[in-house]
């Protein structure tokens, strides 16, 4: 069977909509999977996805994530429903919880638990959207009470966010899609899918959740220093305990003295031409990823959008194409050896 196309992803904080409408054509012409946003506080990433349906980018899309401390449940089942009935396409509904600084500065007692509120959270929008009647008091929100009826509309899928096995297990329990950032292919394999399938098992589901994985990926050109791009891709998140936590399980030095061309090393940060990068993400779907999500961050940031979006163009064509490559993995110029 012949692998689904990857999916684009948006990374930043768009300040208009206009930012992101030539990432959503570029859906639409090149046949790539989905439109993903993240979390933004600028423009509020479903406003930009309905905006952009009114478009006329109708596209599939995704969030990857959003999170839980800005909406209860209901309204979050509510939007979801809202852009698969808008966009008439298929919906991946992405929910996280943040940092423990950034829940104390939204909620009024500190989450105990935060698995225990990820789940309950996508347990509670999944039941909603499936048109059941919830009642619900745990960890995280209460609520009682239904969507009111629709008629037929897109599929909507809900996804947590997960980057080490313990939320993996709770993903595995009450997600229809575990959605992971810079989570190398080895680690992803190891770990991450052992605990997803444990997580269904114990919940008595006949199959895990299916996997999304960004991947920051940047086409070789000249002037182009790999290194320079793996650390602007995963400065903020390397700065964040708990993605440095996740590297470091997943073997990945980035205490040492040149953490970028860890990064490469390990296949988290992907840097060659367009074939070399789809032979790399080969490498995520043999992991057990299902949608890899095309992560053009540090082009973004140093070149724009269109240098951006004409290298994803080339990575999805190269994907379909399905042609060989090589990948130095060396961390050193990414050049064919």
């Amino acid at each position: 069977m012949t692998p689904a196309p990857p999916a684009v992803l948006y990374p930043l904080q768009p300040d208009h909509p206009e930012l992101v409408e030539p990432f959503a054509a570029l859906v639409a012409r090149s046949g790539a999977r989905r439109l993903w946003l993240c979390q933004s506080f600028r423009a509020e990433p479903h406003q930009v996805l309905a905006h952009l349906a009114g478009r006329g980018h109708r596209v599939p899309v995704g969030t990857a994530v959003t999170l839980l401390p800005l909406r209860h449940p209901y309204e979050a089942a509510l939007q979801a429903r809202s852009l698969a009935l808008l966009t008439g396409q298929p919906v991946v509904a992405g929910y996280g919880i943040g940092s423990p600084a950034f829940v104390r500065r939204l909620e009024s007692e500190p989450c105990r638990s935060p698995r225990a509120a990820v789940g309950e959270y996508v347990g509670s929008v999944r039941a909603l959207l499936d048109g059941a009647e919830v009642a619900h008091d745990g960890a995280g929100h209460r609520l009682y009470g239904a969507l009111p009826p629709v008629g037929p509309h897109a599929a909507v899928e809900v996804g947590a966010g997960v980057l080490r096995p313990a939320m993996a297990r709770t993903a595995g329990a009450t997600a229809d899609v575990a959605i992971t950032w810079m989570t190398p292919p080895a680690y992803l394999r190891d770990t991450l899918v052992p605990a997803l399938a444990a997580g269904a098992a114990a919940a008595g589901r006949a199959t895990p959740p299916r996997i999304a994985t960004a991947v920051h990926v940047a086409v070789r050109r000249p002037g182009r220093d790999p290194r320079r791009l793996a650390r602007l891709a995963t400065r903020d998140h390397l700065g964040a305990p708990h993605y440095a936590d996740m590297l470091r399980r997943a073997g990945v030095d980035v205490d040492g003295p040149d953490p970028a061309s860890a990064l490469l090393r390990a296949g988290a940060v992907v840097v060659g031409s367009p074939e070399e990068i789809a032979a790399a993400l080969a490498g995520y779907r043999a992991a057990g990823v299902d949608e890899v999500l095309l992560n053009p961050t540090a082009v973004l940031l140093t070149e724009g959008v269109a240098a951006a979006v004409a290298d994803l163009e080339e990575i999805v064509a190269a994907c379909g194409a399905g042609g060989p490559g090589r990948l130095d993995t060396e961390g050193r110029d990414c050049s064919v050896v």
